[in-house]
């Protein structure tokens, strides 16, 4: 199993430990065994000392039976530790193109639901370390009493087994069809969060989001679920009634053969009444192994970036004077739209403003511009100097962003990471007039249950105090009233470019575009620039042009 080989090469030395101390207890319990047989069954006359012995030996035996399985309980949770750690870095390390061609709801499935799977695989994995090993040692102890019982008993758990394991492999194939209904389910459980405002004002529409959509899905995942604990109870009750057979199967090899005596008829029972738990144990860990292996198989589907455990933090060139997109392309992995070729060149300290239907590629030119989509062909330069694509960390670097699906982060931070200026921090609150909104502490934001105009106000500030050299606004100002709209375009904006701040706002607002130094426009994924009665005819009615 795949997993567990992985878990072998990060965790070679502390696993041998554990199979070390496994071993032991296998050792421990044999010993057990023998030391019933031979001297509580055996032996007629038996001495004062051999209840102290056996209860030490019990106490002993439990003691590095608990501390093998707690080592391996630890020894997994400090895995799935990593493997959440190395999942996370793994998102942040991949393009935003991948991340939303997967979609939020499956990376949120494999967070929660796949990385659960794997943590309970390694909870219940002592138990099948421990059968495993048990079973291996008793039958050695078992065939050096008899290889004849030995034979015929080990053929008849391997049926056992066998049969099992076919039972088992069922539970595997529908707890892969399982993994793939849940990113439905996760997806449903997203619809109704996200939508519950409209869900809540349309029943119609709420009814058909249950009954067309989230039931067949939970009909699906409950059928299948049920087929996987059938197999699974199936497979464990047949081993449980098929090791209870064996016992009667040794008696009669023992009484009716006269392949051994009663003693050790004895024995070979109670070696098997002693393997039945921790057998039985291991055939119930399976299928939460198989879970696991489909878990980690899902989370490899991905493809997402290979892990590096630093975050690389690329040195920018703060003297750049010319930012150039040339030729630039690009295509959604659906090949439902399409932007470009694009040519564009930005002059440091500029204010542009760029307009355009919806539809017409304005937000994926700004997903481009800022180097978080990869053109599919073009280059991007810098002073004439073409981007490799190693150059890309270093070149997103020069930007701060405020989408319109704007995420609201609850730190300041200034450039590099560092605390945020405090007087850029204060001033700017008071011109976002957000001064008796916003509670802060230590740089630290502690109310963020704002109005959606408000949350922009904020995100802006979080952009601005990072420091970097250019700002993209993407339809900032559509939330926000009149009157701050207003002090946004004629105050703000100038005041940005006063810091020395190359502003890209996406703009409907035609009645302020006399504010910018260029005009920049997208239709149906080709940008130009508008001057002269171009731009005076867009600044008078924006709506004329984007219309079409």
């Amino acid at each position: 199993m795949e997993l567990l080989r992985l878990v072998w090469r990060q965790y070679r030395w502390p696993f041998s430990l554990v199979l070390a101390l496994s071993l032991a207890s296998a050792a421990l319990g044999i010993g057990l065994i023998a030391f019933i047989n031979q001297r509580l069954i055996a032996t007629v006359d038996l001495n004062a000392s051999v209840l102290p012995e056996f209860l030490g030996l019990l106490v002993l035996l439990m003691a590095v039976t608990l501390g093998s399985q707690l080592a391996l309980t630890m020894l997994g949770h400090h895995f799935v530790y990593r493997l959440r750690g190395e999942f996370i870095k793994r998102i942040m390390d991949t393009p935003v193109g991948q991340i939303e061609k997967l979609g939020s709801a499956t990376l949120l499935a494999g967070l929660s639901s796949d990385v659960r799977n794997i943590t309970v695989a390694f909870v219940r994995l002592p138990e099948l370390v421990q059968g495993v090993i048990l079973t291996l040692g008793s039958a050695a102890y078992l065939g050096w009493l008899s290889g004849k019982m030995l034979l015929v008993t080990a053929l008849w758990i391997a049926v056992t087994l066998w049969t099992g394991y076919l039972l088992v492999q069922r539970v595997y194939k529908h707890l892969a069809t399982l993994r793939e209904v849940e990113d439905s389910l996760y997806e449903d459980f997203q619809t109704v969060l996200e939508g519950r405002k409209e869900l809540a004002l349309n029943r119609e529409r709420a009814e058909y989001l249950f009954d067309k959509i989230y039931t067949p899905d939970a009909q699906r995942y409950r059928d299948h679920i049920i087929r996987a604990d059938t197999f699974h109870l199936s497979a464990v009750n047949w081993s449980n009634i098929m090791m209870l057979g064996v016992i009667g199967l040794v008696f009669w090899m023992a009484n009716g053969l006269g392949w051994a005596d009663t003693t050790v008829a004895a024995t070979y029972s109670l070696a098997l009444l002693f393997l039945r738990t921790p057998l039985l144990s291991a055939m119930g860990a399976l299928p939460t192994l198989l879970s696991a292996q489909v878990a980690f198989n899902k989370l490899k589907q991905f493809q997402l970036a290979p892990y590096e455990a630093a975050f690389e933090r690329p040195a920018r060139n703060n003297g750049w004077q010319r930012l150039e997109l040339r030729d630039v392309t690009f295509t959604y992995h659906d090949g439902s739209f399409s932007v470009g070729p694009i040519n564009l060149t930005i002059h440091r300290g500029e204010l542009l403003f760029l307009i355009g239907g919806n539809g017409s590629g304005k937000s994926t030119l700004a997903m481009l511009l800022t180097g978080l989509y990869e053109p599919a062909s073009g280059e991007i330069l810098i002073d004439g100097k073409p981007l490799a694509a190693n150059d890309m960390a270093a070149y997103r670097q020069h930007f701060s962003a405020v989408f319109t699906d704007v995420w609201l982060f609850d730190k300041l931070l200034g450039p590099g990471g560092e605390e945020a200026d405090p007087t850029l921090v204060e001033s700017w609150l008071e011109r976002l007039k957000m001064v008796n909104k916003l509670t802060l502490e230590n740089g630290k934001i502690l109310n963020l249950k704002l109005s959606k105009g408000q949350k922009k106000r904020v995100a802006l500030l979080l952009a601005l105090a990072e420091g970097r050299d250019i700002i993209l606004l993407d339809e900032w100002a559509a939330d926000q009233d009149p009157h701050f709209r207003r002090e946004f375009y004629q105050v703000l904006l100038p005041l940005m470019k006063a810091m020395g701040k190359t502003v890209f706002a996406i703009s409907h607002d035609d009645h302020y575009f006399i504010h910018a130094d260029r005009l920049l426009e997208m239709r149906q994924g080709v940008l130009s620039e508008l001057t002269g009665e171009e731009r005076q005819l867009a600044s008078r009615d924006v709506l004329a042009r984007t219309g079409s």
